[in-house]
């Protein structure tokens, strides 16, 4: 398995110079979703003093036409501070600042799922949506090979490697520590992590996040897991379906719940959002992957723990379908369902907002209403 050059450099050197101190001035490091509506960008800017609100960072601009994003002739994009993170790489007091992306008429790029999300988490804030989103991920080396795997052939079967330990188990443990202490540095609301079924392949959950929170959050923790294995040398993949054959693929199961929902005789008002959802399975599969469907096809086959892309399904404890709801909940008649459709690239923005459109302002077709 290959690692980049940059992993062999030596850490012990770059940490002298990340002691000298800075005096009065912060690195503020400007994220954002490039073109493709999954990588991720980023640059720093130096401001003179410690941001305390997204109210204090100034808008800024990139090249567009280099992030798939606007054509050479008329390039100049704006970012615009959304979300601001403590930074775990150079810490404090400096900052991660997730940004949204207008174009050059001040409009939304194509890429920028979160105004619309920010729009509807507004029409519904009274109802406290909730989300939890539990995000899988492949460790790979950097030409494409699964961490720990050999060289030529698999590792043995799937069975022992979900929630594992050992070293003949547990593929790339230090990477998941690393992230883990670097989100919980930095604000992001990270609850939890497990090895998951393939070997190389973890989860981290985020949540539970209200409203728009909950992609902010999950954009910062993707984020923050690329820079760590970068240091690694390695490469987090979110393709849902890295290896084929018979080994798992990797979703993002989108945990869902209302006021209504967790208070006393939620379970109806679940049932009722679920029963919505089953007539609009085909537009909210759509959303569920940067490129419609696609990718999602390749994951959910009706094997490996999925349900298949083409029916709708809802079962308590089943994690053969498209809803589940959790056996607790059964038994309490009230609490939340999990979502077990989006695949691990797709953007939370798109989801979330899916969710609440059609469980919620309960909108009907394969197309969503303009606002």
């Amino acid at each position: 398995m290959a690692t980049s050059e940059s992993a062999s450099l030596s850490k012990a050197v770059k940490q002298q110079y990340m002691e000298l101190p800075q005096g009065d001035k912060v690195q503020a490091m400007y994220i954002w979703i490039d073109g493709t509506g999954e990588g991720l960008r980023c640059k720093t800017r130096t401001l003179d003093s410690e941001p305390k609100t997204i109210q204090d960072l100034p808008e800024w601009n990139f090249d567009g036409s280099s992030t798939y994003q606007s054509e050479g002739s008329n390039s100049d994009m704006y970012l615009i501070p959304a979300a601001m993170f403590r930074d775990p790489f150079r810490k404090d007091p400096n900052k991660l600042v997730l940004c949204e992306v207008l174009k050059y008429n001040r409009k939304p790029a194509e890429t920028n799922l979160r105004q619309t999300c920010k729009k509807i988490m507004e029409m519904v804030e009274n109802q406290v949506p909730w989300f939890g989103m539990e995000q899988e991920y492949t460790i790979l080396g950097t030409d494409g090979h699964p961490f720990g795997w050999p060289s030529n052939g698999f590792p043995g079967p799937q069975g022992p490697y979900y929630c594992g330990v050992g070293a003949d188990k547990a593929y790339g443990r230090d990477i998941v520590e690393a992230h883990y202490r670097a989100c919980l540095y930095a604000g992001v609301q990270i609850c939890g992590t497990n090895a998951e079924v393939m070997p190389a392949q973890w989860e981290f959950q985020v949540g539970p996040c209200e409203g728009i929170n909950m992609a902010d959050h999950l954009w910062a923790a993707r984020f923050i897991l690329h820079r760590v294995c970068e240091d690694f040398g390695v490469v987090a993949s979110f393709d849902p379906k890295p290896i084929p054959g018979n080994w798992n693929g990797a979703g993002c199961h989108t945990n869902f719940s209302t006021k209504e929902m967790r208070n006393e005789g939620g379970l109806r008002a679940i049932e009722d959002s679920i029963e919505k959802l089953g007539k609009r399975h085909s537009y909210h599969i759509r959303a569920y992957d940067p490129k419609g469907g696609l990718d999602n096809a390749r994951r959910l086959t009706g094997r490996h723990e999925t349900s298949n892309i083409h029916e709708f399904s809802a079962g308590v404890a089943n994690r053969g379908a498209s809803i589940r709801i959790p056996r607790s909940v059964g038994q309490e008649k009230k609490g939340y369902f999990e979502d077990r459709r989006p695949s691990a690239n797709c953007d939370p923005y798109a989801v979330t907002e899916a969710l609440i459109r059609t469980c919620l302002l309960s909108e009907e077709g394969d197309e969503p209403l303009r606002l």
